[in-house]
């Protein structure tokens, strides 16, 4: 009998520049051996210097995409990104619930890396509600965490506070990212692995770059990619910090502003 090649799904929106969302996703999932698939929630006009337009897909677009996938792959880890709206989490949530995709990596994406919003706050409690209770690991920043949470993130004792809350509304792991804090100028960055009974540490020398677009993409479809692959939770992790960290340690130096990270760098 022939053996089925691995199968993965992007949930998120489409990047002009190629350095984040559906793109950076499908790049990362070619190297970390997986066929990705994507469901196309918005088409964005940007690239390192900024995001000028935003097109929301239709949401009975986005229902056929997610059909499409369901009725002809075998899914066996997905990652959600970029949604947007209110609309648009109410129509994947609700599609969502006819399907067998296996576990769930959701990076809460809010705001690009130039500073344009990316998810409208009335869209927050709509993704507390009905996506985080059936999330598998949750990857907000420092920014998104407190967004999500209302807790002030300065310390690890925080950053528990904050998981704390995220796991009361059902999210099984939590990873919370700390590149901004000590406002990014530390010569460390400290990312956390909340589990049910365990806290894991992830400390990284700060490496100097404006070309760290992409970085949220790209970490929580690693860890898709791998849990697709059969990894643990905490396998799961640990090698997308590894190749995150590669990843903007080599930088490609590709544009006038916040560069794409590499996502050729890393090889295990």
């Amino acid at each position: 009998m022939e053996e089925t090649f691995v199968q993965t799904l992007t949930i998120a929106g489409s990047d002009s520049g190629g350095g984040a969302g559906i793109q950076a996703d499908l790049k990362t999932f070619q190297m970390r051996g997986v066929f990705g698939t994507s469901v196309l929630t918005a088409v964005t006009a940007q690239n390192t210097l900024g995001v000028s337009a935003v097109h929301l897909v239709p949401t009975d677009i986005i229902t056929a995409q997610i059909e499409a996938v369901r009725t002809d792959f075998e899914i066996r880890a997905y990652k959600i990104g970029m949604l947007g709206t209110v609309q648009v989490i109410e129509c994947v949530a609700e599609n969502l619930k006819k399907c067998r995709f296996g576990k769930r990596v959701l990076d809460p994406v809010m705001i690009a890396k130039g500073g344009a919003p990316l998810l409208q706050d009335s869209a927050v409690e709509a993704m507390k509600r009905l996506l985080l209770p059936d999330t598998d690991i949750l990857t907000p920043n420092l920014p998104e965490a407190e967004a999500l949470t209302g807790v002030r993130i300065e310390s690890r004792q925080d950053a528990e506070r904050a998981a704390k809350i995220l796991q009361d509304c059902g999210v099984k792991n939590v990873v919370i990212k700390g590149g901004h804090l000590g406002d990014s100028r530390s010569e460390y960055c400290t990312d956390w692995l909340f589990t049910p009974d365990e806290v894991f540490e992830f400390t990284d020398r700060r490496f100097p770059t404006a070309h760290t677009h992409g970085t949220g993409c790209t970490f929580s479809a690693c860890i898709a990619a791998e849990l697709a692959k059969g990894f643990e939770t905490l396998e799961a992790v640990q090698t997308a910090k590894k190749y995150i960290t590669e990843a903007i340690r080599n930088p490609l130096n590709i544009g006038a502003g916040h560069g794409p990270v590499n996502h050729w760098a890393y090889r295990d």
